[in-house]
């Protein structure tokens, strides 16, 4: 669908390009676009090789771990079926460690295992469980410490600061990371009330 989705807008623009006489100025923005698309790509997988590197460090030195204990007494509580020794404990953590330090694309397919952990966990249900509507909640609440794809994005276009960004994502993760659970609390015990 959302290939037909970007053909249609691809071939609406070209129409409309004619109609108007701006074709010129539509070839220019094409090419302009990809290059500047390869320019930040490229400034994106360095960040990435570099943070995704600190983070096998972290996991060989044991340092990933240690955190991950650290911060599975809370995640236990924010997840009460998941026993604390099944893998989608780990899972669940692994993605969170990798969102904490902007690694969206390391985290994805963290949270995808999970996903599928806790859904045999759910007897392969159709109907989420309550574990899998907060760990989408949070996920979604975008929970990031370190920015990389944005302070990578920002080097690339010189930015004089790009790591001033740090401060304004700590506060919006810890807002939006709070309502997510607030929310998420909410309309489980209203559900639980209801029956």
């Amino acid at each position: 669908m959302v290939n037909i989705i970007w053909v249609a807008l691809t071939v609406i623009g070209l129409v409309f390009a004619l109609f108007n006489g701006t074709v010129q100025e539509v070839n220019e923005a094409v090419f302009k676009g990809a290059k500047e698309a390869v320019t930040i790509a490229i400034g994106l997988m360095s960040v990435l090789v570099f943070w995704l590197g600190l983070m096998k460090i972290a996991e060989q030195s044991g340092l990933l771990d240690k955190f991950s204990r650290m911060c599975r007494p809370f995640i236990s509580r924010l997840f009460p079926e998941i026993p604390p020794d099944h893998p989608a404990m780990g899972y669940i953590l692994s993605n969170l460690m990798a969102n904490f330090f902007g690694l969206g694309n390391a985290a994805t397919p963290l949270g995808i295992k999970a996903m599928e952990q806790m859904k045999s966990l759910n007897q392969n249900r159709t109907e989420a469980s309550r574990s899998m509507i907060t760990f989408l909640a949070v996920n979604t609440s975008s929970i990031t410490l370190i920015p990389t794809t944005v302070i990578a994005v920002r080097m690339t276009y010189d930015a004089k600061s790009p790591t001033d960004i740090v401060g304004p994502t700590i506060l919006a993760t810890l807002i939006s990371g709070i309502f997510a659970i607030l929310i998420d609390r909410y309309f489980y015990y209203r559900r639980k009330k209801k029956g």
